[in-house]
């Protein structure tokens, strides 16, 4: 019999213990199954606690449900919660009287022997014990259900800032994206005026613009925050609400007045003597009503936490939704960044094609002129040949020599701008990285 392993589960819906033996191996969903049978609610709305707030694991056996301790497998309670439900009813109906107790309450000046009332008022003290216990119990469930939901708000705060901190990102890209593509667009339009000029190419550059901005609305992610900062704040508020604290003080009071009662019966002799059970049942009444109270205000309180945890549950799917957007507007950016950079690299690649050719014909044209020059003028007595400016025919060939040079300096100088500007945009772009 010690070893057999026995779990009791205490429906948060009703305030009713259930215990089943749990077979060799038997799994969490055979276990669930059971449960419902006995409670009516599906197993697909079971969420089943430990003291802990821990949720049962569905991979893991049905014995993960008792858990020795010091206090002993027989008063472990494992607490059950309808995860269709947000609002429990409370208080629920207290547990029923003995008849020897409830005959007392019914007529408490009713005079009986004291050996009989020794009898009675002991079943008294005990009904009174088991209402402070009910109480603790589902205070101990309360309790598991915030501890459940400070996991379910630390989770939500990990996700929270993982969503901020890739907004933030996000926003730092496109400010750097919009920033370079004018920039660009600004030193394209100048350029143009040289022949490198690509109509297509400006129009993809102009739709990376607007597709850029479509990226913005990725980061906006204030509506989320507003929300997460709201049920945080609702959170704390539960936590500093008094009835997030145990309420049971007046009834261990009068569990304590009980006691004592008993104890001065227990001192009298058993003689012929009668006695009345007015200050007992006073007690019992002020129990229940006590009970009545804190089991409302525990109830109260139980509800608004299972509230906020259905928020986080509705938040986590959005926020999951909102990181993916921003993901992809991330790799969107990305991608268009590489792909103006291998197109200013292209468009640099042509710049020197053009700047080659240029060098070409150049060599050409100078080739050309410094072989009448030496006919024209004779040699000096030294042998040395003239500057090949002076040699020309006419002041015509000079000019064109003149104007052929200016030309390639041009290219030269534009084909170091633009490379002084690729290597600037690749420091910045591997900054930002």
């Amino acid at each position: 019999v010690l070893l057999l392993q026995i779990v009791h589960i205490l429906n948060m819906t009703s305030a009713k213990i259930v215990s089943f033996l749990l077979h060799p191996e038997e799994s969490l969903h055979s276990l669930q199954i059971r449960i419902e049978f006995e409670t009516g609610i599906s197993t697909g709305n079971q969420e089943l606690l430990l003291e802990t707030g821990i949720c049962l694991d569905p991979r893991k056996p049905a014995s993960q449900c008792v858990i020795d301790g010091v206090r002993g497998w027989d008063s472990y309670m494992v607490y059950l919660f309808d995860k269709s439900k947000t609002v429990y009813d409370g208080p629920f109906a207290s547990r029923s009287l003995s008849d020897c107790v409830n005959y007392i309450v019914q007529d408490s000046k009713i005079q009986l022997p004291i050996t009989q009332l020794r009898k009675v008022w002991a079943e008294a003290v005990h009904y009174v014990i088991g209402l402070k216990e009910d109480y603790s119990r589902l205070f101990q469930g309360q309790r598991a259900a915030m501890l459940s939901l400070l996991r379910y708000n630390a989770n939500l705060i990990k996700m929270k800032n993982n969503m901020v901190s890739a907004s933030q990102q996000l926003k730092a890209k496109l400010e750097f994206f919009h920033q370079s593509i004018r920039l660009d667009l600004e030193r394209y339009s100048d350029q143009m005026a040289y022949g490198i000029s690509s109509e297509k190419m400006l129009k993809a550059w102009k739709e990376m613009e607007e597709k850029a901005s479509q990226c913005a609305q990725a980061e906006d992610i204030g509506y989320l925050d507003e929300q997460i900062m709201a049920l945080h704040t609702e959170i704390v508020e539960l936590q500093k609400s008094p009835y997030a604290r145990r309420q049971g003080e007046v009834m261990e009071s009068l569990e304590q007045r009980a006691i004592d009662l008993y104890k001065q019966l227990k001192t009298r002799p058993p003689d012929h003597a009668y006695s009345d059970s007015t200050d007992m049942v006073k007690i019992i009444v002020q129990t229940v009503q006590s009970q009545d109270r804190v089991l409302k205000e525990l109830f109260g309180h139980l509800s608004k936490l299972l509230g906020c945890k259905q928020k986080i549950i509705d938040l986590l799917p959005k926020i999951e939704v909102a990181l993916n957007n921003i993901k992809e507007a991330d790799n969107s950016v990305m991608q268009m960044q590489g792909k103006r950079q291998r197109e200013i690299w292209h468009l640099l690649k042509i710049a020197c094609t053009q700047s080659s050719s240029r060098s070409l014909v150049s060599s050409s044209l100078e080739g050309t002129a410094s072989t009448p020059a030496a006919t024209w003028l004779p040699q000096s007595s030294s042998g040395n040949v003239p500057h090949p400016l002076s040699s020309m025919a006419s002041p015509e060939d000079r000019e064109n020599f003149v104007h052929v040079i200016e030309e390639n300096l041009n290219y030269l100088e534009l084909f170091s701008s633009i490379l002084q500007e690729v290597r600037q945009e690749q420091n910045n772009s591997m900054t930002v990285s």
